[in-house]
Parts: structure tokens; C-alpha cells; sequence
């Protein structure tokens, strides 16, 4: 085929289709947002448009849609990476001296066109590009000859942009070897496949080959293509182009060595323009209409791709799915089930089978068998699969969903096919070990994990904006500062700012004044608002992995993780679940992980067995725990807000814990639905029905809830008990309340309204009960949910009521790398009268260990003091016995022990209190006693002592010591210790004056996370300063960072130069502070910009008596005797008083004078251990 006649002229011979375009998925290079991209083909009336992004098909399926969306045909390409030699050879390659004009990439890849023909192109480009990433990735994805051959069939190639190939040869002279290497491509893609592609930005590098590329096209007789290297959709787009392109290098817009295009031509050009800039060779202008019409591709979807489950012999996936359900739903009742269990088992059975899911509950249930055979927690079921009997009986959940209402309808809709959607709940550490037997068992080239892609936010965009403008940071900061605060980690866009249509609009009037005001704002904002919402870069899903009955390069294309060999996909999860895929999440809950500790401290510390499921759902300390709000480390019941609901609601039953955890959330507080809730259950209001006539017919529905509807499934079940409607009827009609459609709803309400009439009801009750369900069924929750998720936070608050100080020590074991909730828990334990001890090299282990009823503090968590040091700690201790002093320790440790810092840090950390030495006396011999040891340890390690036969080796180790015996003051010791452990554990500077802080503050540090408290709310809190950064603004100006922190967490406070100024003098460290100010929520932690700040007198006494509160049962002469003792050991001037709790009436006695007391934090920790935690008012 000639460039001449190339074949006959289509009729539309002026248009033009644009067949080499980056869009936004050719990350920080393509600039083009696939949505105005499409549109703007629209508007100018081409008939297609390209995608050929560098070296992926992450969008293919996006930009499919869309441009289906907008009536143009869509053409899927890539620009492939291919390797100059083979693609398993990994090193760079030379054609000539190197240099800008050879092997792009520094001779890792060169470039090149491909365009799918057909859907045997199609697949055949998803495999080339999976192929690519899983066998040629070597700096970039790349394919090489060979794989280009194989895969040819259907695809339309070309000789590429400047980095081609082709083009490389001819700028490096070499005419011949360029033609070969066409001649080469033309044969392996087939005459009439193979485009010479011709460009015209106007710039240097394509007219220096133009020539020879019209040659080569004229001797070989291949035809001309004409592209424009599209990068953005509009021409203006050029100037966010730039700021992208110093994102993706690191460089500023003023480098003049920073990496650009050289010119603004690369948008979407009318074809007019290309027509003009191509006027004469119009040839290579018709081949781009030849090849739009030459390219028709259908995207695979709504297949059903889930996987196959292997059966045992003369059995289908059908029938092996009713043997295992029958059986197991035997096994929950231990014999013959009752005759609803089994008609409701059948009905499940009959939707699934028919549906053709059966394949996948047998997948999902050997999943967990696996998990539970291996001893990982799974979670007792998540979403909507908790209302699934067949769920239940195969074991996948652990809610008999009869007895808890749960409904099967709103898991599986018989009247709308869905794919069923089950997440599954494992112990975060062995979620890998999951999906590792998930590959093993499906293959791995049928399961990979789902690819993400982050997009530029508002205030990352911003922040970007500044940096490649060249502007200081704390411009941005000002910028961001002045955005309104996130909304449930969501933050206002910066089109959402300048649009008065958006509902935050009133909120963003302070960043728009600065914007109208500062010239410098507003080019940083145009700046931003040109980058914002593109894609940054890719990630893994959290959850997400994706199974096929096929192997995953015969349907989609995939690309494998460099860091650690993933296989992940590259189309996101809604393209996958839209093929056909089975998309299930596997979830690490970091509960689960505190379950298996505690039960694994609990055989190990009282020597007890505990089996949560098999738990019956009314044990009394858990709801008396719950009622008094003592759920901090319960799961969902963890906030203070929550916490006080708890008290309000009291709850005694599990439906309570359920209730709690589907109200809790904006939009049932939003109409008080909590509070309605606890004051109906404990009769401060009337339960009134929704409407006299609905009060018997709903009290089956409603009448665990008091008459308010709560769950979905109340919906539902009113639907179908009032209206006659089936559940799946139900069901969609939830869906379309919830979406609030007005016309679906209009018809609907139709045949609910007859419905109810053909019942006899009346039309104001049907009136009332329709407006009353549409508010509702927004957010109306999942009942099958908050069930689930209700039996983890039963068994988490059982395990705290009865196990206390084995889940404490797991609670704090799973927080240790977070200082914060490690303060938060460590409080809580001292308010249980749980003293939890420093960490010691003979009884700590490496994590958070119950011993007794105290708790050590693990040595993994001292700093410089790693998982191996541990591990040869402990092992050394088993084997050659508790360690009797530190010279004992040093001779019996491994050399890798006997480091300096790690010897140090022990010290510091207390490791060695229990030996009978001091830190400060330690510290002063350390070194000497280390260096003694060293040589004589080294010297046995190579075995030198051997060679002389010599039996005294025992005596090299035998450090003598003399360790002195003073210790440091109290402030320093705690320091030290604040600083390896990053915590006070042996005591803490604020205990004792608790009473002093309570007084002067609003809320605890921990409190400014509560959603409670609002943006730009001033409260006053009080702690000590922990640390201080001084600093200086560009106006000459001081300020400062203080972090303040008290006895359940920390908090940045900002004094700024008028607070700084008043307040400087009084920024001490270690200095306990009373700070008024105002709270700054718009990043994801809170801080407190500085209003006032004052010392409080904390040589204050508490005023009035010591109460302490005991139930008059738990009155007996032993516990009289105990608390006595302890009274008496901590003399002083305080009286005591008893308030004794009897059954109708409280009893307060005074005790004698000899029994007056100092009130201390060891008291009260003292008094908590006798009885209870709650026992002081």
C-alpha cells in the first residue's frame, strides 16, 4: 500500500480523528480529563477520538463509557515502551553515543503507537500491556519484537512520536537501519497495519526526520499518519500542563533545566488546523477518518466471570452447595432444624442456584473454613451477608439471622440480579496470608488485587500550586488554612469554592476574599484549579482482591507491583465488577487482632480457655459495663459521645448494643433519633406509634425499636406487612426512598397507596406512614450490619468486663505505635486500678503482657530496641535463668544485646529496676561494664577458649560492678523515660493533680477529636508542655508550636505573635499549663490556636471528702478489713465517707478520724483493686 492510495476517501473528508492522546491516566504527563476530552470531540463533531496513554490501559474502560456516553466512537490505544533488544534483558542500551537524540529513557525503551482494530486487537493490546509490566518492566513497562509478534492480531501500529524507534535512527543518521527496522514492523503487524506517524508542533527534533520519514513511507509503501501529541484538552490547558509536568520532576516553573514541552501546541486541535498544518500531505489526515472506521471495539461486560469451585465427583456446584448448607444448618442445631429454618434454607438455596452464585458461596465459605482451620479470626459477618441463612449455615457468618430479623432480601434481591456482595473480616496481621491462599487455591493468574487512583485534591493542588510557582510554604498553609474543614475526612473542592450552586459555598467566603484580594493567592489558586481532580498516582485498593473463573490476562489487563511482585489490576473496582469480575474485600480489623491476644493472655495469665462464639448474648457485666459508659477500647463504642448515649440508653440486651451502633451516625442524630431511642426504652417518653391504625400491625416490626424505625429491614418488612409488597419489591423500593427520585417514588407510592386501602387502611395513616418512611429509609441502616458489628463489640465489652487487664494489655499491644491512643488506654487502666508497670527484662515480653492483675509494658516498645534483641532477651532468660543482677544479664545476653544504645535505653527505659540497681547508677557503669564483657563474649563466639581446654569460661562472664546507688530527681527519671518509651508509665507529672485540671478545663485532649466539638470552637484544656519548636515568620515576627499533652492524649497549640508575646515566658518544658483557646479542625488531627494561657495552683488540696461507692452486698467484714488497711497507709487530714448502694436506698457513712487520709494517685489505684474501678465518685 502507498501513501497515495491509501483506499477510497471517506465522505466526511474534511474532519479529522486525533489517534495519539495522553489523557489524565498518563499520570503527571497527560493532563486531558477523559469527560472534556470526549465532550469537546463531541462538540466539534469528530467521529472518534484515541486513547494511547504511556505505557497502560488504566482508563480504557472510563474513557469507553464516556465517549460511548457522549456519541463518539472510542479508538483504545497505548503507547507502548518497547525494549531496544530483548525485554528480559534488564540494562540500558546505546545505538550511538548516547545522548538526547539515542535510546529514550537512557537507552531503557523507545516509543511506539498501538491502536486495537477489533476485540482480538483488544485482547491482544491488554495482554501486551500486562505482558509488558509482568515480564519486560525495567524502569518502564516494555514490550520487545517478540511479544509484538505473538500478540499482533487485530492491531494497528505505527512508527511512533520522536521517541520511536524509527525516529531515533533517522536523527542518529542511520537511514538503513531505520528502514530495516520498519521493513521488521510492517511484516510483524501485516502491510496496511503499519503507519508512518508523521507530527508538527513546530519544533526542531520532528522537522530534522521529517524527510526521511516521508522516504522511508514511499519505499516500504507505508502509508502516512498524521497525529497531533495530544497532552490537554484545550489550549489553555498548556499553563496547568506545565505545573503537572514540575510535579512529576520535582522542579520549579522558573528552572530553566526543568523538564517541558517547548511549546503550547499539544491540545485538541480542530481538524481544520491539522488539515492546515498537514495541507500537504492530506493523505496522512484521511487515514485517521480510514482508521476511526477501520476500529470498532466492544468493552466485555456483564459477564459472569465468578470462580469456580472445585466439587467432588458426580456432584455440580448446585448440588454440592444444599449438601454443605443442609449440613451445616444441622451442625447449628446440633440435629433436625426447625421447619422455618429449613423452608427458609430452601428459598435461599432456590434464589442462588438460579441465580448461578452458588459457585461463589462455596468459594466464600471455603475461605473462612481456611481462616478458621489456621486459627485466624474472622469477623462474624459485615454489609448485608448477615441476613443469609445459607451464610449462617456454611459458617460464613455467625448470626442466625431468623432470630435477629436480619432479612435475605436486602443481601439478594430474587427481582433484580446483582452480583452478591460478601466482605469478610480477618486479624489485620494475617490478611496476607489470605489472599496467599486465596492465589494458591484459584491460581494465581486468575486473582490480583484492584488498583486505586489518587486524584489531586483541593489542598494538595494548593500545595503544588505554591511549591511550582516558587512561592513560600507558608503562603499554601495560608491558603488551605482559610478552606472550610473537612466534612467526614471529605473537603470542599476548589470549583465547589467559586460555585454558589455548592452547599458548603457560605463556608468559603474567607478563601475567596483572599483570592479577590492577593494577587499571589489568586495565581496559585488558577494555578491549582487547572491540576485539581487529576490523577496523581495509583495505588492498591485497602480490601479489595479480585477472583475469575478465567485467567485474568484473557479478560482484563493487569500489571505486577515492582516493590513486592503484586499482581494488582489496572482497571479500578467498578470496571472490574462491571465485566463480570467477583470483587470481594478482605478486610484486616485490627479488633480481631486484640481478640486473639486477649484470649491467647488469658490461657497464658488465669489459665482459662475462652470460646466468644458459642457466647450467649446476656452476660450482666458486659451491659453493666456498657450501661455505665465504660466502653474506651470497646469496638464502635470507643467515643465519648457514644459513651455518654450508653449512659443515657442503659442498654440490657443485644438489640440495644445494635440500635447504638445503626443511631450513632449524622443522619438519625440529625432528627434526634438516638435520644428518641434511649428515652423511650428507659419510659421517659411514650413509645407512640406512627399512627393509631399502624400500632398493632407494626409492633412485630417496631416493637424492639419502641415504635422508631432504625434498619432497613424495618422498611421492608412495614412494605410487605402493610402494603402487600414482596421483599424484593421492598427492597427497590428502599433503594428509590433513599435516592429520593420523585418520579420513581410518584409511581411507587401508587401500589403502596393500594396496597394499604386493599388492607383497610385509611388515607391519612397511609399518608403519615409514606412521609414518615421517606426521611427514614435515608439513613435507615443495615440491620444485617450493625448486627455484625454489634456481636465484635459485645465480645470486645464482654472481654473488658471480665477479662479486664488481659484485653487492656492486648488493647494497648495493638495501639503501640500510637502515642496518642497509647496515653488514652494507659489512663484508662490507671482508672480500672490496673497499674501498669514498666517494661523488665525478667518478666516483659515483646509486647503489652498481663502478669496478675498488673500489666508490663513490652520491650518492644522501648526505642532502639529491636523485635531480634527481644527475642535474645527471652530465649536467654528460658534458657539460662531469670537474670539476678546487670552484670548477670550482660554475661548471659547474646553480643547483639550487649549495643551500647540498646544498653542505654533499657537503662533509661527501666528495664532494670526490678535487678535492685538505679537508672542514674546504671548509667554511670554501663560502658565500662559493656567494653568488659565485649572481648571476652567475642572471643567465645569464635571459640578460642576451646582450644585450650579450658573449664573457667563461666568466670569471664562474672562482671563484678559497683554500681552506685544514687538516683535521679523524679522529673529527670520520668523524661527518660518519657523518651524511650514515648509515654510516663512508672508515673506520670499530672497524677495527683487530676482534681486541679478537671476544675480549670472544659474536656480532656482527647475530647478535641469528638465530632462533638466543632471548627473554630473555643474550649480551654490543661497539660504539660512536652516539647517546643521557636520559630520565626518572614516578617521578623516569633511564634510557636507547643505540644501540650495530659493523662489521655496530646494536642500542637499554636501561640502566634501576639499570644507568643504575652505568654513566651511561660513556655517552659515540663511546665503544667491552663490554655484557652481555639480549636483548628481543618486538618485531620485538631489543634488549638492559642487565646490565653495561665498556671494553675497545683499545690491545691481537693476540697471536701474522699467518697468511696460500694454496693451494700459487696459490704463483708474482709472487704471492710482490706480497705481499712489501705486507708491506713496513706495517713492525712482528708475525711473519709461510704456510700454504701443498696437496692432502694443509698446509706453515706462517716468514718472514724483514725482512718482520714492524703489522697494520692496510689491511693486511688489501691482502692480501684479492691473494689472496682468505679468505686471512687
Amino acid at each position: 500500500m502507498t501513501p497515495n492510495n491509501s483506499q477510497k476517501k471517506p465522505d466526511n473528508s474534511e474532519n479529522f480523528v486525533h489517534l495519539h492522546v495522553h489523557t489524565e491516566y498518563s499520570m503527571l504527563d497527560g493532563a486531558a480529563r477523559v469527560a472534556d476530552l470526549t465532550s469537546e470531540v463531541a462538540r466539534q463533531e469528530m467521529p472518534a477520538i484515541a486513547m494511547t496513554d504511556h505505557g497502560n490501559v488504566f482508563g480504557a474502560f472510563d474513557f469507553y463509557k464516556q465517549s460511548k456516553k457522549a456519541g463518539v466512537k472510542p479508538i483504545i490505544g497505548i503507547e507502548a515502551y518497547v525494549a531496544p533488544e530483548s525485554r528480559f534483558d534488564k540494562k540500558r542500551v546505546k545505538w550511538a553515543e548516547g545522548g538526547e537524540d539515542d535510546v529514550s529513557g537512557g537507552g531503557a525503551y523507545t516509543h511506539m503507537t498501538l491502536l486495537a482494530e477489533n476485540n482480538v486487537g483488544l485482547g491482544n493490546l491488554f495482554r501486551l500491556s500486562s505482558l509488558a509490566s509482568l515480564e519486560g518492566f525495567y524502569y518502564k513497562p516494555r514490550m520487545d519484537r517478540e511479544l509484538l509478534a505473538k500478540h499482533s492480531d487485530g492491531i494497528i501500529a505505527t512508527t511512533g512520536c520522536p521517541g520511536g524507534e524509527i525516529q531515533t535512527r533517522i536523527r542518529m543518521g542511520a537511514y538503513n537501519e531505520a528502514r530495516n527496522a520498519a521493513a521488521e514492523f510492517r511484516d510483524i503487524f501485516g502491510a496496511g497495519n503499519y503507519f508512518v506517524e508523521i507530527m508538527d508542533h513546530g519544533i526542531e527534533v520532528e522537522r530534522r526526520v521529517k524527510e526521511d520519514l516521508l522516504k522511508l513511507s514511499k519505499e516500504l509503501g507505508l502509508p502516512l499518519l498524521a497525529t497531533n501529541d495530544l497532552h490537554y484538552t484545550f489550549a489553555e490547558d498548556s499553563v496547568a500542563h506545565e505545573a503537572l509536568l514540575c510535579i512529576q520532576s520535582g522542579s520549579t516553573l522558573a528552572d530553566p533545566k526543568r523538564f517541558r514541552f517547548e511549546n503550547g501546541e499539544f491540545y485538541l486541535k480542530s481538524a481544520r488546523q491539522m488539515r492546515e498544518i498537514f495541507k500537504e500531505l492530506p493523505e496522512s489526515c484521511d487515514n485517521t477518518l480510514l482508521i476511526a472506521e477501520r476500529c470498532n471495539i466492544t468493552m466485555r461486560e456483564n459477564e459472569n466471570l465468578l470462580p469456580k469451585f472445585e466439587v467432588p465427583q458426580g456432584e455440580s456446584e448446585n448440588t454440592w452447595l444444599i449438601k454443605q448448607s443442609e449440613a451445616g444448618l444441622r451442625g447449628r442445631f446440633k440435629g433436625e432444624a426447625p421447619i422455618n429454618y429449613i423452608e427458609r434454607l430452601s428459598y435461599e438455596l432456590g434464589v442462588m442456584t438460579k441465580m448461578g452464585f452458588a459457585g461463589y458461596f462455596l468459594v466464600v465459605s471455603d475461605l473462612v473454613a481456611h481462616a478458621k482451620k489456621q486459627g485466624i479470626w474472622v469477623g462474624p459477618g459485615r454489609g448485608s451477608a448477615a441476613g443469609s441463612l445459607v451464610s449462617y449455615a456454611l459458617g460464613i457468618t455467625a448470626l442466625d439471622p431468623i432470630k435477629h430479623g436480619l432479612l435475605f432480601e436486602r443481601f439478594l434481591n430474587p427481582e433484580r440480579i446483582s452480583m452478591p456482595d460478601i466482605d469478610l473480616d480477618f486479624d489485620e496481621r494475617r490478611r496476607a496470608e489470605m489472599i496467599r491462599y486465596a492465589t494458591d487455591k484459584y491460581g494465581e493468574d486468575r486473582v490480583a488485587q484492584i488498583i486505586t487512583y489518587g486524584t489531586i485534591k483541593s489542598k494538595q493542588a494548593i500545595k503544588d500550586s505554591t511549591r511550582v510557582l516558587g512561592y513560600p510554604y507558608a503562603l499554601g498553609e495560608r491558603l488551605t488554612k482559610a478552606l472550610p474543614p473537612s466534612v467526614m475526612g471529605k473537603d470542599i473542592s476548589l470549583g465547589g469554592v467559586f460555585n454558589d450552586k455548592d452547599d458548603r459555598y457560605d463556608e468559603a467566603s474567607e478563601f475567596r476574599t483572599l483570592y479577590e484580594t492577593d494577587m499571589d493567592s489568586k495565581k496559585i489558586v488558577d494555578t491549582a484549579l487547572g491540576i485539581e481532580g487529576l490523577k496523581r498516582q495509583w495505588g492498591v485498593h485497602a480490601a479489595g482482591v479480585i477472583l475469575s473463573s478465567e485467567p485474568l490476562l484473557d479478560v482484563i489487563p493487569i500489571h505486577r507491583r515492582e516493590a513486592d511482585g503484586a499482581i494488582i489490576t489496572q482497571f479500578d473496582m467498578g470496571a472490574c465488577e462491571a465485566t463480570g469480575l467477583l470483587k470481594m474485600d478482605f478486610l484486616g480489623l485490627r479488633n480481631l487482632s486484640v481478640i486473639d491476644d486477649c484470649l491467647a493472655n488469658i490461657k497464658n495469665n488465669a489459665n482459662q480457655i475462652v470460646d466468644l462464639t458459642t457466647l450467649e448474648l446476656t452476660d450482666k457485666k458486659t451491659y453493666e459495663l456498657l450501661s455505665r459508659g465504660d466502653t474506651l477500647g470497646v469496638f464502635q463504642l470507643d467515643s465519648a459521645p457514644i459513651r455518654a448515649l450508653l449512659r443515657s440508653m442503659s442498654p440490657d440486651s443485644f438489640e440495644d448494643i445494635s440500635a447504638v451502633i445503626a443511631l450513632y451516625r449524622p443522619g438519625p442524630m440529625g432528627v434526634n433519633a438516638h435520644t428518641d431511642y434511649a428515652d423511650r426504652k428507659n419510659k421517659r417518653k411514650p413509645s407512640d406509634p406512627i399512627h393509631p391504625e399502624l400500632s398493632e400491625p407494626l409492633q412485630e416490626i417496631l416493637g424492639d425499636t419502641y415504635g422508631l424505625i432504625v434498619y432497613q429491614e424495618q422498611v421492608m418488612a412495614i412494605a410487605q406487612k402493610v402494603a402487600g409488597f414482596s421483599l424484593g419489591r421492598a427492597d427497590l423500593l428502599r433503594k428509590a426512598m433513599g435516592k429520593k427520585n420523585k418520579n420513581i417514588l410518584d409511581k411507587e407510592y401508587v401500589h403502596f397507596e393500594a396496597g394499604m386501602q386493599k388492607n383497610k387502611f385509611s388515607s391519612v395513616a397511609i399518608d403519615v406512614l409514606w412521609k414518615t418512611l421517606i426521611p427514614f429509609s435515608d439513613y435507615a441502616f443495615n440491620r444485617a450490619h450493625s448486627a455484625g458489628y454489634g456481636m465484635v463489640s459485645y465480645w470486645t465489652g464482654y472481654l473488658k468486663a471480665n477479662y479486664p487487664t488481659e484485653y487492656m494489655a492486648a488493647l494497648l499491644t495493638s495501639v503501640r505505635d500510637d502515642k496518642d491512643k497509647s496515653a488514652l488506654y494507659l489512663n484508662e487502666c490507671r482508672r480500672m486500678g490496673i497499674k501498669v508497670l514498666p517494661p523488665d527484662v525478667n518478666e516483659s515480653d515483646a509486647d503489652y503482657t498481663p502478669r496478675g492483675t498488673d500489666i508490663r509494658f513490652g520491650l518492644a516498645a522501648i526505642r532502639n530496641v529491636g523485635e531480634n534483641v527481644v527475642a535474645s532477651i527471652a530465649k536467654n532468660r528460658i534458657d539460662k535463668g531469670r537474670f539476678t543482677s546487670f552484670g548477670d544479664f550482660l554475661s548471659k545476653v547474646d553480643v547483639q544485646v550487649c549495643n551500647k544504645k540498646t544498653i542505654e535505653s533499657l537503662v533509661k527505659a527501666g528495664a532494670f529496676d526490678s535487678l535492685g540497681h538505679t537508672r542514674k547508677g546504671l548509667m554511670a557503669v554501663y560502658l565500662e561494664a559493656i567494653d568488659s564483657v565485649m572481648e571476652a563474649k567475642r572471643a567465645e563466639a569464635i571459640g578460642q577458649f576451646d582450644l585450650f581446654g579450658s573449664t573457667q569460661v563461666s568466670e569471664v562472664h562474672g562482671v563484678e560492678l559497683n554500681i552506685p546507688i544514687e538516683e535521679w530527681e523524679k522529673s529527670l527519671l520520668l523524661t527518660y523515660e518519657r523518651e524511650m518509651l514515648g509515654l510516663y508509665v512508672s508515673d506520670h507529672p499530672l497524677l495527683g493533680v487530676e482534681h486541679v485540671l478537671r476544675a480549670a478545663t472544659d474536656l480532656a485532649i482527647s475530647g478535641l477529636s469528638d465530632d462533638s466539638i466543632g471548627h473554630d470552637q473555643i474550649v480551654t484544656i490543661a497539660g504539660l508542655i512536652t516539647s517546643i519548636q521557636r520559630k520565626v515568620t518572614r516578617q521578623g515576627a516569633s511564634w510557636a508550636i507547643v505540644n501540650v499533652e495530659d493523662l489521655e492524649g496530646a494536642v500542637d497549640v499554636l501561640f502566634f505573635s501576639n499570644s507568643y508575646s504575652q505568654h513566651s515566658v511561660n513556655l517552659v518544658e515540663d511546665r503544667i499549663v491552663v490554655i484557652r483557646g481555639r480549636v483548628d479542625k481543618r486538618e485531620e488531627i485538631p489543634r488549638i490556636t492559642a487565646l490565653e494561657l495561665s498556671l494553675p495552683d497545683i499545690k491545691q488540696i481537693p476540697t471536701g471528702p474522699l467518697i468511696i461507692r460500694m454496693a451494700m452486698t459487696s459490704c463483708t467484714p474482709p472487704i471492710v478489713d482490706r480497705m481499712k488497711e489501705v486507708l491506713r497507709s496513706h495517713p492525712g487530714a482528708r475525711e473519709v465517707h461510704l456510700e454504701l448502694q443498696g437496692a432502694a436506698k443509698n446509706t453515706i457513712l462517716k468514718l472514724d478520724e483514725g482512718l482520714k487520709v492524703t489522697a494520692s494517685p496510689s491511693l486511688s489505684a489501691d482502692l480501684k483493686s479492691i473494689l472496682g474501678p468505679d468505686c471512687l465518685v
